[in-house]
Formats: C-alpha cells, sequence, structure tokens
C-alpha cells in the first residue's frame, strides 16, 4: 500500500505575522509511519496543527484520502478520519479511564464495545484500571491513555505531538513499541518528536525540520546514518 493518504503542498502558516511554517510539502502513505523531527520551534506542532483544522494555513492545500480539508471545521476533520494526540497528554483528570476513552469516539453512532475491548488488549495496563480517575495515573499511563482516546474513532490517521515528552526513558521505549505495534494494525502514523532517535527507529519515512521548513528527507534508517543528523538531533558526534 503505497498511496499517498495525507498530501501536504505549499503549506504556510503565520501566527501574529511570525511565519511557523514556510511553504513545506510532504506527503503520508496509507499504513506507514512518518515522523516530522527537528528541535524546538521547527514549527512541527503547527504543521499538525493546520492539518486537524486548529490553525488556518496561510498558503497551500491539504488533501486527506482525496478531499481537500482547508476549509473544514476540526469535527469535521476528525469525522473524516484523522485524530490527534496532542502534546502534554491532555486526559480529563477527574473522569475515569474508560470514561476518557469513550469521549474519543464522541462522534461515532455505532457500537464501541468491540473498540473498548481492542484499545484495553494494546493497553492491558489500561484495563486495569478501568475506573480510576485519569488524573491518578503515571504519566505513561497517561500518555498510553491519549493514544487509546484517540484510537477509539478507528482512525485513518492518528498524529502524535511528542508522545515521549517528560516520559522516563524506558517508558519512552514503551510508547514507541505501541507506536509500532498499531502501525501494524494498519493504522497510518504521523508523529512529531524531539527524541529524534527512537521516532527515526520506528519511521518508515522521515523529514527534518528546522525553523519552519524540510531540510531533508529520507527512510527512518537513512537519516538515522547520516552524519548530519547524528551530530545535529542525536546528540553523537563522529
Amino acid at each position: 500500500m503505497n498511496n499517498e493518504l495525507l498530501k501536504i503542498t505549499n503549506l504556510s502558516v503565520t501566527y501574529g505575522g511570525i511565519e511557523a511554517v514556510k511553504d513545506i510539502s510532504f506527503s503520508v502513505p496509507e499504513g506507514k509511519i512518518v515522523t516530522l523531527i527537528g528541535s524546538n520551534g521547527a514549527g512541527k506542532s503547527s504543521t499538525l496543527r493546520s492539518i486537524v483544522g486548529l490553525e488556518k494555513p496561510k498558503t497551500g492545500k491539504i488533501v486527506f484520502d482525496g478531499l481537500i480539508l482547508n476549509n473544514f471545521t476540526t469535527d469535521e476533520i476528525v469525522g473524516e478520519g484523522i485524530t490527534l494526540v496532542p502534546e502534554g497528554r491532555r486526559v480529563f483528570d477527574n473522569l475515569t479511564v474508560e470514561e476518557n476513552l469513550k469521549i474519543g469516539a464522541y462522534l461515532r453512532k455505532d457500537s464501541i464495545k468491540e473498540d473498548l475491548e481492542w484499545v484495553y488488549g494494546i493497553f492491558p495496563r489500561l484495563k486495569e484500571r478501568l475506573w480510576q480517575k485519569a488524573g491518578t495515573l503515571s504519566g505513561g499511563e497517561q500518555q498510553m491513555l491519549a493514544i487509546g482516546r484517540a484510537l477509539m474513532l478507528r482512525p485513518k490517521l492518528i498524529m502524535m505531538d511528542e508522545p515521549s515528552l517528560g516520559l522516563a526513558p524506558i517508558v519512552v521505549q514503551e510508547v514507541f513499541k505501541i507506536i509500532k505495534d498499531i502501525s501494524k494494525q494498519g493504522v497510518t502514523i504521523l508523529l512529531v518528536e524531539q527524541n529524534a532517535n527512537q521516532a527515526l527507529k520506528v519511521a518508515d519515512i522521515g523529514y527534518v525540520m528546522a525553523t519552519g521548513k524540510i531540510v531533508m528527507k529520507g527512510s527512518g534508517k537513512e537519516l538515522l546514518d547520516n552524519e548530519e543528523i547524528k551530530e545535529a538531533y542525536l546528540g553523537k558526534k563522529k
């Protein structure tokens, strides 16, 4: 499956006169993991926010599954099958694990029982904490809940904004294993990460962003092996 599920062409996004994203183009093939890596402020999160309708592009075109999304509302975009796991998790602290998951399916009219079981199969720890308030979970468990909540829509594309942020190294490894497992189940993933090393290990395709522009593209392995990338983003010197 190599057809382009998401195609971004000449996208620019401006905040208060500052151009956060500058004329970028990239695509996300169906069934693949694509990552945008780069330092803080490179324009990665702004790119995701524009795709899901939280920011309106200044220029460019966002095409998803053959539909031009530029004038769609966020609810309409979610209804077409794109979900975003936001930076900082943003779970509903005072609601239980299951209530949080059910909120993820708010646009659905069909039964979600099977999908709850599917999510609990991916995250057995959430099933153990079914009736626990989300605010009492560990950071790693909250990240699992945020991803599980996004999966409840049965999305065609799940976008994740810094899923490893603030997590202990052992939990980070677990989160990236989960990302790989979700991909194996046929969900297309667009991943924004500052942890370039882990992101490139799981990604089929990687794009490097700097000051709002895409400056490099390659397979995850090609970028991992690139000396320039190693020095700039992986903290390794020759």
